[in-house]
């Protein structure tokens, strides 16, 4: 995509954002997170104090966001961790792939050292072959941790690369 821009999230940019991230949290495919969350709770937990919250548009319109934030306080805060939505409309198209990429450029603008994704779902196969192309390694199986709406208890993976 050589239109996309990668910007930091505006409060004007929260309906844009809560209707990429609704649709994936009633799914209930993908996040560890309540399905039945509003709006207001969702973009809190978006916005967190500790979330660095961006924004992929093109031609004026939000087509996925993403936030970094520290995996862990103290001695594991120099390890980034990273989530990232795309509007259903737009998968397929690359922007999870630049919002990954401008994710690791802004972790290490931030002196982060590390890139760690605590729980990504094995059946989301897309994500997971991105962030394998992406250098990430899986370095851990979680056995049956995510209740999927579908398929039931299945693992998730621990994902993993320098920066």
């Amino acid at each position: 995509m050589t239109d996309l821009l990668i910007r930091p999230a505006q409060n004007h940019d929260h309906d844009a954002i809560w209707s990429i991230l609704e649709p994936i949290l009633r799914e209930g495919e993908t996040y560890a997170l309540p399905r039945d969350w509003d709006r207001a709770r969702a973009l809190a937990y978006w916005f967190a104090p500790a979330h660095h919250v961006f924004v992929a548009e093109e031609a004026g319109a939000v087509l996925g966001s993403s936030y970094i934030r520290a995996n862990q306080l103290g001695a594991g805060d120099h390890v980034a961790n990273g989530t990232y939505a795309t509007h259903p409309a737009a998968r397929g198209r690359g922007v999870a792939r630049a919002m990954g990429l401008h994710s690791f450029e802004a972790a290490r603008a931030l002196g982060f050292s590390a890139m760690q994704f605590n729980l990504v779902v094995a059946t989301n196969a897309p994500a997971v072959a991105l962030w394998t192309s992406l250098g990430l390694r899986e370095v851990g199986r979680l056995p049956g941790v995510f209740r999927h709406p579908r398929h039931g208890p299945v693992d998730a993976l621990v994902m993993h690369r320098s920066l």
